[in-house]
């Protein structure tokens, strides 16, 4: 294979943005296909980035000659177009929130599974130099086994998830659809939009799996949530707690605090102002160097592991569609926990 063809499912604001001049930027690539809704939309995009086929139809994409697809549709669609995909035994990577609903999400990573297809969600947080090393200490034990984590994230979005214009966003190709991010019936919120990424992270450096779930959430006007406070038991008994909001003033760089506490002592990340730190209970550890901007995300490595995978390179894929799956676990049961205040299995 020469060129991985790639077509793009949701062709929107990210798409443009971020996705399709990744993926442009790689010899080894070619967007062959894009689908989004809107005729004049399909043909600006067309214009700028010069994709051969281009349609409203996601079927009609499905039914070009590709080697991946790219879902970036609205979330409460991921499900729909990333199940397609995969019937047509092409590789996939879908944007977060993988989906919404914890049995859409264990199909999906089961059928991914079974059909030996790659499955990668664009968390690029766990491709960082930070996520790198703190899974490298606690595979080789430095903490021993895991009894507690912490984990904290925020950001400046107050006017994203409440159906606003974004500060961000201004000099957009596409502006954000507005309902993908403030409709609560549609994945709109803090918890299916940030919050996601930390707990994707979080998962990949542990390994933890889900078990319980108790949560406590306000929401914006909009009916998005706006700031959660979530409890947690991991089927290895240990506890967890997460939670953070969307409401730093505009222009805040990401707040992201993770720290896990094992049987032989504790590792804490810090992103907002780049930290890696090992404390053992035998007074051994300290500071780890890390290659890490503070606040910085980084939104191509995910894209690049997914077109080395396709070419058949050997390459770590840190996001799968099972820690994806684990993401969705908590956040479904975070939703059911606040709406019956009890607490809920994953």
């Amino acid at each position: 294979m020469d060129k991985a063809k790639i077509g793009i499912i949701g062709a929107g604001w990210w798409a443009a943005e971020n996705h399709i001049p990744i993926l442009q930027s790689r010899a080894d690539v070619e967007v062959a296909a894009a689908c989004r809704l809107g005729k004049s939309e399909l043909r600006l995009l067309q214009d700028r980035f010069k994709i051969p086929f281009i349609t409203e139809d996601y079927r009609e994409l499905l039914g070009q000659e590709l080697d991946g697809v790219v879902v970036c549709s609205p979330h409460n669609l991921h499900y729909e177009h990333a199940t397609a995909a995969l019937n047509r035994n092409l590789h996939v990577l879908c944007e977060k929130p993988m989906v919404l609903h914890t049995a859409e999400a264990r199909e999906l990573a089961a059928r991914a599974q079974a059909k030996g297809l790659h499955f990668v969600i664009p968390y690029g947080w766990n491709y960082s130099d930070i996520a790198v090393k703190a899974k490298e200490i606690i595979d080789q034990g430095e903490i021993g086994s895991i009894e507690h984590v912490h984990c904290h994230m925020a950001s400046a979005h107050r006017d994203l998830f409440n159906g606003e214009p974004t500060w961000w966003a201004e000099s957009a190709f596409f502006k954000p659809l507005s309902s993908t991010w403030s409709d609560p019936a549609a994945g709109g919120g803090f918890l299916h939009g940030q919050l996601t990424h930390t707990l994707a992270m979080m998962f990949h450096v542990t390994a933890l799996e889900p078990a319980k779930v108790f949560a406590l959430i306000n929401h914006f006007k909009s009916g998005a949530d706006r700031s959660n406070s979530i409890c947690c038991q991991f089927t290895n008994g240990a506890t967890g707690s997460f939670g953070g909001a969307a409401t730093m003033p505009p222009r805040s760089t990401y707040q992201v605090d993770i720290r896990i506490f094992g049987s032989k002592g504790m590792l804490l990340l810090d992103l907002e102002r780049p930290r890696l730190e090992l404390r053992r209970n035998d007074q051994t550890g300290g500071a780890i160097a890390i290659d890490q901007q503070p606040g910085g995300y980084s939104c191509v490595e995910p894209l690049n592991a997914f077109v080395d995978l396709i070419h058949g390179r050997r390459v770590e894929n840190r996001s799968p569609a099972v820690l994806g799956m684990h993401v969705v676990e908590v956040i479904d049961a975070a939703f059911r926990s606040a709406k019956s205040q009890t607490l809920q299995a994953v």
